[in-house]
């Protein structure tokens, strides 16, 4: 069973940028296509943005595109997110997901997602 665990949450100011990393204990992390996803209180989870096991195809949720890049490292085991100008509508906290698919096709509902990691918190002040 793989563990996930995120690091690089905060408090920004709007327009600031973070960089959210997603560390995997799996040494098959190559084999996973990973996701992440974020859920602001009293709302549900929501899909952020996608990416394949080769990091060749990548997905987002429309409210984050031309400002978050998904990006992963299969080497160390890591899948980032880098979030720039940064507003305060996307205060939540953010988890990364892991899946065994055996093609490429982006999935967005939470329920494709077996491994989670235990979220960590982005607050953007206005």
């Amino acid at each position: 069973q793989v563990q996930l665990v995120e690091s690089g949450g905060g408090l920004v100011q709007a327009g600031a940028s973070l960089r959210l990393s997603c560390a995997a204990s799996d040494r098959t992390f190559s084999s996973y296509t990973m996701a992440w996803f974020r859920q602001a209180p009293g709302k549900e989870r929501e899909f952020v943005a996608f990416i394949s096991r080769k990091g060749d195809i990548t997905s987002y949720t429309d409210s984050v595109k031309g400002r978050f890049t998904i990006s992963r490292d299969n080497a160390k085991n890591t899948v980032y997110l880098q979030m720039n100008s940064l507003k305060p509508e996307d205060t939540a906290a953010y988890s990364c997901a892991a899946a065994v698919w055996p093609d490429s096709v982006v999935r967005r509902a939470p329920s494709m997602y077996i491994y989670w990691g235990q979220g960590t918190q982005v607050t953007v002040s206005s």
